[in-house]
Formats: C-alpha cells, sequence, structure tokens
C-alpha cells in the first residue's frame, strides 16, 4: 500500500501531462504565432539573403547555423591553437605523466 502511495504523485504528474489545458493558467487556446525578420533595412546582400533564409525555408536556414557554427569552432582552434605556439606553449604533443 506504501508504494502506491509513493507512485500516486508520478502518476498524477503524467496525467496532467496529457491534459495541457486543465493545467494553463489562463486563457484560452494559443493562436498560430509566425515571427519574421525585418528585411526592408537590410542592404548588405549576404545578410538580405540570410534574413530571406530565415523567412522562407527554416529548415535550410538551421542548417547553415549548424554549417557555421561549426566552421567557427573549427577557426577558433586553429587560431587559438597559432597564437598557443607563437607564446611557447607547444600543444601538439605532450607526455602523459597522469599517475
Amino acid at each position: 500500500m506504501k508504494r502506491i502511495y509513493a507512485i500516486w504523485p508520478a502518476v498524477l504528474a503524467f496525467l496532467l501531462l496529457l491534459v495541457p489545458e486543465l493545467v494553463m493558467a489562463a486563457g484560452g487556446k494559443a493562436e498560430m504565432l509566425i515571427v519574421v525578420a525585418d528585411n526592408r533595412v537590410v542592404d548588405w546582400s549576404v545578410s538580405k539573403w540570410w534574413v530571406n533564409l530565415y523567412n522562407t525555408d527554416p529548415f535550410m536556414f538551421g542548417l547553415w547555423c549548424t554549417v557555421f557554427t561549426a566552421f567557427l569552432g573549427v577557426s577558433l582552434g586553429f587560431i587559438t591553437d597559432r597564437i598557443m605556439s607563437h607564446t611557447g606553449l607547444d600543444l601538439t604533443s605532450r607526455k602523459i605523466v597522469e599517475h
């Protein structure tokens, strides 16, 4: 019987997740929200392409964000490695001295 009382809050929380209208704070259903970037003030062609991509094709925008993020991460890694090698820290090889 104690086990049933211990599981009861989890079951109740799961049931409340299945019925989201009951746990809403106030108001009715939300209407469809469309988020659009304003491209009227953008002059540079690359920025205009980026804004239009955001407005028209969310999948390709996300894909390009992933590609650019990976490129920037690799670039920052190489730049940091060059700076470290100029300061005298050699990060390409190291002796493992852990015990």
